[in-house]
């Protein structure tokens, strides 16, 4: 489908780009209201918290254009686009989209939901580097590389159904969520069946926009005659991330920050388990790991998940503005280290 959107956009005048750019745009900012709504209603109706579900059910939405990405990667022949898709969006979700959130508005922070999620995202990430290293000879991995094995790849898919399973089991043993205020409708109102079909299409609505809309606005740039490497570092480095930037600014506009918070942290420890995870198991030999990866992405995500770790054991209620700097500037030091030292930049960054 992409080559085939590709070549549309590129064939089509510059005035149907710009409808088509101002087409997505209110089809991704319409879809990312009606997900934010309907996933409240959801946690209202289901009695889970709001973090839960995006966490959950949101993150699965969101994390599709990911694993789009890195099983056609992977089934094509390109296992360093596979895993540096994933990898390089958990950075982002987290320094770049989690910390204009926080700029945006406080986020609620409920410890021991938050904390424990937290901590599930960074055993996953350290779970993932770990088992990228090779037995055999752990010492060659900055100049050699390493390899995800498939069948790490089918574990990461059971820990995948695991974790959600029992992040709902977690959810009704907390009982009731608080509910808002402004909840956009009463508990007895809610339909779960109705509202989970209306979420399934703010999703939709949400990935389809952003898969038009990066293409569409890469032919624009370059008939603006903006420089390749510009479009690179900017709107091709976070586009698969786009759903759940957009998810998480609407969420923490409408004063729902917890389920922006619940988004990110689902949405990366989806990255590795079903994004990597779907990767290394349709490739027979497994997704070999380029030694850049140990260089400089593998210790950036390491230090952007320990950031956030450490910013939520010490907030008591919220994340707040200082600690959203904290997160860009992690984010801005990884893009900067991949453009700076030799060889980063081919092929792969966050």
């Amino acid at each position: 489908m992409e080559p085939l959107l590709s070549g549309l956009v590129a064939a089509a005048p510059f005035a149907v780009l710009l409808l088509i750019l101002v087409g997505s745009i209110g089809v991704l900012v319409k879809g990312a209201d009606i997900l934010v709504h309907q996933a409240v209603a959801l946690s209202i109706g289901w009695g889970m918290s709001k973090m839960l579900v995006g966490a959950t059910i949101v993150s699965l939405g969101t994390t599709l254009p990911e694993t789009a990405v890195s099983v056609f990667a992977a089934v094509r022949g390109s296992p360093g686009l596979a895993l540096g898709n994933a990898v390089g969006s958990i950075i982002a979700n987290t320094g770049l989209i989690l910390g204009l959130a926080v700029l945006v508005g406080p986020i609620p922070v409920d410890q021991r939901t938050v904390r424990r999620q937290s901590w599930i995202k960074f055993g996953s990430a350290v779970l993932l580097v770990l088992v990228c290293i090779p037995l055999a000879a752990p010492q060659d991995v900055f100049t050699v590389g390493g390899r995800l094995p498939r069948a790490v790849g089918v574990v990461f898919l059971v820990l995948l159904a695991a974790y959600i399973w029992q992040s709902v089991r977690w959810s009704r043993a907390a009982g009731a969520p608080s509910v808002h205020p402004e909840a956009l409708e009463a508990p007895e109102t809610v339909k779960p069946a109705i509202t989970l079909a209306k979420l399934v299409v703010g999703v939709a609505l949400v990935v389809v926009a952003s898969q038009v809309l990066i293409p569409t606005v890469e032919e624009t740039a370059l008939r603006l005659r903006i420089p390749d490497a510009i479009i690179a570092a900017t709107l091709v480095a976070f586009g698969t991330s786009l759903p759940e930037l957009v998810t998480a600014i609407t969420a923490v506009r409408k004063g729902h920050g917890e389920l922006a918070l619940g988004n990110i942290i689902g949405a990366d420890i989806l990255n590795v388990l079903f994004v990597t995870g779907a990767a290394a198991t349709v490739t027979p030999g497994g997704l070999a790991v380029p030694p850049k990866f140990f260089q400089l992405f593998f210790p950036a995500l390491i230090i952007v998940v320990t950031v956030l770790c450490i910013g939520i054991s010490r907030s008591t209620y919220e994340l707040r503005r200082g600690f959203g700097f904290v997160l860009l500037g992690a984010y801005v030091v990884t893009v900067v280290a991949g453009y700076l030292i030799p060889g980063m930049d081919a092929g792969v960054g966050p």
